[in-house]
């Protein structure tokens, strides 16, 4: 039976604002609607929209005018959403695909891999980083050289 990328209820969406979220609480020690709008290049208005249901589902506390903060589940989440972006970003560079090209490759990649892809392509990564040989070979065959 294959695995899916997401459990249902949970959008590209919810995962990209978790990701921003954890993200400006770990870089600036908090996370406020303007931030979170500013970095997702959206309204205020949507973002608020967005912070109001993941507080109804218990993903983060919203006190408006205040900011806000990840719940245990929430930071779980989006602790998880973060590990799964920078094993993709470090398999491709890995490969020697340049930093714009993995950055788009990832965005798109991220919120539709399974959990199954990702535990393989871990330990890929594992492996290949034991062979700097092999990367090598790898990266001059994929670069035509």
């Amino acid at each position: 039976m294959p695995s899916k990328p997401a459990p249902p209820g949970r959008s590209t969406a919810v995962e990209d604002y978790l990701e921003q979220i954890l993200d400006l609480i770990n870089t600036k020690g908090y996370a406020r609607v303007a931030d979170i709008a500013q970095r997702l290049g959206i309204a205020q208005a949507s973002v608020t929209n967005m912070v109001q249901r993941l507080d109804a589902e218990g993903l983060l506390k919203y006190e408006k005018y205040r900011g806000l903060v990840l719940t245990t589940a929430g930071e779980t989440l989006a602790r998880n959403i973060m590990r799964r972006h920078q094993l993709l970003s470090d398999f491709l560079r890995v490969l020697g695909i340049d930093e714009e090209v993995i950055y788009h490759d990832v965005e798109g990649m991220e919120h539709h891999i399974s959990p199954q892809t990702l535990r393989a392509i871990e330990a890929l990564l594992s492996e290949l980083q034991q062979h700097p040989r092999l990367i090598a070979q790898i990266k001059s065959q994929a670069h035509g050289n």
